[in-house]
């Protein structure tokens, strides 16, 4: 059985040196401007190809992310960010973005690609959608249950990667808003606040009064001492999550996780103190989801770690000989000479001048002991065989030493070379600049049948339900009627999808809304329409969605609106119309726990609730399909703005109102008529960092 590879974070130059020298076997780090921790300490194209020779003269992998979301007047600086990773020789490159993947095909093709966990895949129809774009691994979502990831891995004919320890996010990754929305700082875009961690209390609370408890805060994930139980099932590599966080941590937790492996018992209390959120959770990957999964850092972790650091130091100060080698010693009358190899195939010479005197015994286990002194270097000895013509020779201890020491100095060196990737002179198309067309049409996406008022048939293009309202949908109203597929499908909801996808292609319906790439497979050759699941930012991806059967693409509502005049995909020499959200309360989180689990069980709620935050603002939570979602109370409205973005529809995106609210809105929006309350222009004007 393969051994699950032990993923460390990589957030520095000591992080680097305190991951591979307390024995992981690969690590992951960010290359400057286009990855998901843009606050730890990047790498650009000179260090890292410093750290790829480090980690590869001692064995390890380099896993390079560039995975965030990416807008048009980037994809140059893009392009060469991918030859900067081809050319230092990296093993891999984690990305989000299909203008990142399909840059890597045409620069760089066999650089392998691993689909990130902000791709949001968490089915084997996504896995395998990914296996077919060409991607080698992917990063499964962390709020996968063991059996879930098993089927996953055992049928999806790529290698699979799972966090194991380390930071739990609320949101599905690659689906939270929150902290964009809130503070303008997208996850998305690597520069997450981590709003989240603030106080957002599920207790009811009078109007003006702050929310105190922090009910949207998750405890650390730790499943390592399940490492055993995912090696047997297949999944390749075991992450730890922290780039963000200390070498002392790394250390502590690849400690871990090499004892995790064998099925041995691991320090715990130590782990703990490296960093916790008043312990760890393991709740994920049991299948048992609940308000004990929810933590805060406290004053007392925090003094816990302060005391526990000397003692983490220990783990990476010395370090580790893990490369296998063996030794040839050869002596004769006129000297001595050693060959170093390793199972890479390199070979290393050192030579000797010191006289070799006859021996009155047989030197050979002398000789064999100081060769095997490799402590402090990376190398290990395998095997070391001693020849001698015309002996048996005495060579003193201090010359083998240096024999030694030279050789294997000079195999470190032939390690270190670089390997680049070949690559392509490829660039990013020219981009498009679009403009304002004659007529924009608006669709209406409604929540449940109930909201839609009658007038909505006339008004719109398209009506937009989930595909589980579908039978209520009147065959007259069909044509006109999208059917939405769930952003997220957790355990039996994606087959239960495959098959209302089935009972539906032939009732009458206008297509189906997809919002993740498993949804590419489950409705091939269907007609299909994009939802903002899909993370749409730039004019590469969107063609990449309308040579995949989309037609039409809804961009993500975190774009500013000089990019989204950049975004006009075709499909055989058409226009293929691009959409934003003029209306809707924006659903800042999809989660799989339930922040409301803080107050009550499953079994005593109504599925409805809100979350009061430190300012008093209340946000509304729905749950439905397995998840919760946790709703903007402030509605983007842009209805009276008609020509302020380029696009050919809008979309009025119902989720909380009444019928008869959602009949007012549809009129503003007809007239272009102010808005009546509060609202916001979200991000179209302003951007995100």
């Amino acid at each position: 059985m393969p051994k699950i590879e032990i993923l460390a974070p990589v957030g520095s130059e000591e992080m680097l040196r305190a991951a591979v020298f307390s024995g992981a076997d690969a690590v992951y780090l960010g290359f400057s401007g286009f990855n998901a921790r843009t606050g730890a300490g990047n790498f650009d194209a000179d260090s890292l190809k410093e750290a790829v020779r480090f980690c590869h003269a001692r064995g390890v992998k380099v896993h390079v992310a560039l995975n965030t979301t990416v807008y048009g007047g980037e994809l140059a600086a893009l392009a060469a960010a991918v030859k900067a990773v081809a050319e230092s020789g990296a093993d891999a490159v984690i990305c989000q973005d299909l203008a990142v993947a399909q840059l890597i095909g045409r620069i760089a093709p066999d650089l392998p690609r691993h689909g990130s966990t902000q791709m949001s895949v968490h089915t084997l129809q996504g896995a395998l959608e990914l296996k077919e774009l060409g991607f080698t691994r992917v990063v499964l979502a962390r709020e996968l249950s063991l059996p879930e990831v098993e089927h996953i891995t055992k049928h999806c004919g790529i290698e699979t990667e799972c966090f194991v320890h380390g930071a739990l996010c609320m949101c599905v990754s690659g689906q939270c808003y929150m902290s964009a929305f809130l503070g303008g700082r997208s996850g998305n875009r690597g520069s997450c606040a981590g709003p989240c961690r603030l106080p957002f209390e599920a207790n009811p609370l009078p109007e003006g009064k702050p929310g105190r408890l922090h009910h949207l805060s998750l405890k650390d994930n730790s499943v390592i001492d399940k490492l055993d139980r995912m090696q047997a099932v297949g999944v390749a590599s075991a992450k730890i999550e922290g780039r963000l966080r200390t070498p002392e941590y790394v250390a502590a937790a690849v400690s871990a996780c090499l004892a995790g492996r064998e099925g041995r018992a691991y320090d715990r209390d130590l782990l703990k103190n490296a960093f916790s959120r008043s312990g760890f959770t393991s709740g994920y990957l049991d299948g048992k989801i609940d308000g004990t999964m929810f933590g805060v850092r406290s004053e007392a972790d925090a003094e816990l770690t302060k005391k526990t650091l000397p003692a983490l130091r220990e783990l990476y100060r010395r370090e580790r000989s893990r490369v296998p080698v063996q030794f040839r010693l050869e002596i004769e009358e006129g000297g001595e000479k050693l060959t170093v190899t390793d199972a890479d195939g390199n070979k290393a010479f050192a030579y000797g001048d010191a006289e070799p005197q006859p021996a009155r015994t047989d030197p050979t286990e002398s000789l064999q002991r100081s060769l095997s002194k490799t402590g402090g270097t990376p190398f290990a000895v395998e095997k070391i065989d001693v020849e001698m013509d015309g002996g048996p020779w005495f060579v003193p201890g201090s010359a083998v030493n240096e024999l030694r020491r030279d050789a294997l100095e000079a195999l470190l060196k032939k390690r270190e070379v670089l390997r680049p990737w070949p690559v392509h002179e490829a660039e990013p198309d020219a981009l498009p600049l679009r403009t304002l067309p004659p007529h924009r049409t608006l669709r209406a996406r409604f929540e449940a049948w109930e909201q839609v008022p009658e007038q909505a048939l006339s008004g719109v293009e398209y009506l937009i339900l989930p595909i589980a309202q579908a039978d209520r949908v009147p065959r007259e109203w069909r044509e006109k009627t999208l059917l939405e597929l769930p952003r997220v499908m957790f355990g039996a909801l994606e087959e239960d999808t495959a098959r209302r996808i089935a009972a539906t292609q032939n009732a009458g319906f206008a297509g189906y809304e997809v919002s993740n790439i498993a949804h590419l497979r489950l409705c091939r050759g269907l007609p299909m329409t994009g939802g903002f699941g899909l993370n749409v930012t730039n004019q590469m991806a969107a063609q990449f969605y309308a040579d995949h059967g989309l037609n039409s693409v809804l961009i993500l509502p975190e774009v500013k609106d000089s990019d989204i005049s950049t975004i006009a995909p075709t499909h055989n020499g058409k226009p293929v119309p691009t959409g934003v959200l003029v209306y809707g309360h924006m659903p800042l989180m999809v989660t799989r726990a339930c922040p409301l689990q803080n107050i009550h069980d499953c079994a005593h709620c109504n599925k409805a609730g809100e979350l009061t935050d430190r300012k008093a603002k209340k946000f509304p939570v729905r749950c439905g399909m397995g998840v919760r979602t946790i709703y903007n109370p402030v509605p983007i409205y842009m209805g009276d703005k008609p020509g302020a973005l380029t696009v050919d529809y809008g979309v009025a995106y119902f989720t909380l109102e009444s019928r008869e609210e959602a009949a007012a809105i549809l009129d503003s929006i007809r007239v272009h008529a102010p808005f009546e309350g509060e609202f916001t222009r979200g991000l179209y004007f302003k951007g995100t960092n």
